[in-house]
């Protein structure tokens, strides 16, 4: 079972290492996988062995299984107003870049962070900021930095397309910057997805504020929560409040035919869910 052409998948476990990864993406159909390449509840991890990071490559390759993205560590808060904690998520990104490298994923998908109260204007300085500190230590990098839209929770940045264009505007070097679309997140955030006027109303806004030429991949989710509720709670497709209209216009939308889609969806340790998840996507498929 695959996905045919597209490239899509989900998230997958790299329980007993990085080099597993290709494989459950396999068995769940998927021509493209997001993980994790440590404990993403922990500020730093175990250095990635040379032999396995060749085995990951190797078995992506041989499953064709595009390990589209790495997604880093969810302590990383690069708006952060502590001079502490902005210093240890800075110095963590340099680290996921390194991971990634290393492991040969092309882009690494991260929160803007939350500013905490110090203000949306300095919390986005302090993310580009952020964002040109770590591009200067690794140059050569291949990895792109890939700013994940958010549902607007709390002081959270990224949750507006103006927002996300600010940073990156400000960060410079702009070739190594990217967005990936969570349906969920901009759902929840305010955008529109229920009908066709408005999602093309939603990916225009995008295309002016940003340019769609921008967005490495999406995050498909579906919404626990309203349209506007700046909650983030993902459902399976098509029985949240986005519904199965939302992603039949996006699957069907052909400037984003070779997009890789990756779910994020509810699962249990057999990966079922993602199944039935990438099943109902090709069914919307016209």
């Amino acid at each position: 079972m695959n996905t045919g052409a597209r490239p899509w998948g989900a998230h997958v476990s790299t329980a007993g290492g990085v080099d597993k990864a290709p494989e459950r993406g396999e068995k769940i159909g998927a021509l493209a996988v997001q993980i994790f390449t440590k404990n993403n509840t922990r500020w730093s991890g175990p250095p990635i062995d040379p032999q396995t990071a060749a085995r990951f490559r190797e078995e992506s390759a041989s499953r064709k299984v595009t390990t589209v993205a790495s997604h880093v560590s969810y302590l990383i808060n690069l708006a952060s107003p502590d001079p502490e904690l902005l210093k240890k998520s800075r110095e963590a990104l340099v680290d996921e870049i390194d991971r990634a490298d290393l492991l040969g994923v092309p882009y690494l998908v991260f929160h803007p962070g939350s500013h905490v109260g110090s203000g949306e204007d300095e919390g986005i300085r302090r993310v580009a900021e952020s964002l040109e500190w770590a591009m200067a230590r690794r140059p050569a990098s291949q990895a792109i930095l890939t700013l994940e839209t958010t549902a607007g929770q709390g002081t959270g940045l990224g949750h507006t397309f103006g927002q996300l264009a600010r940073i990156m505007e400000l960060a410079g070097d702009e070739a190594r910057l990217g967005v990936c679309v969570d349906t969920c997140h901009i759902f929840a955030a305010g955008y529109d997805l229920l009908d066709k006027k408005g999602y093309n109303a939603t990916f225009k806004n995008f295309d002016d504020e940003i340019g769609l030429d921008k967005i490495k991949l999406f995050h498909m989710n579906d919404s626990k929560k309203p349209q506007g509720s700046r909650v983030d709670r993902h459902e399976h497709i098509g029985k949240g409040h986005i519904g199965e209209t939302g992603f039949a216009l996006l699957v069907n939308d052909k400037r984003f035919v070779n997009t890789p889609m990756v779910l994020e969806t509810p699962k249990g340790p057999e990966g079922r869910e993602d199944i039935k998840n990438l099943a109902a996507l090709r069914e919307m498929v016209k």
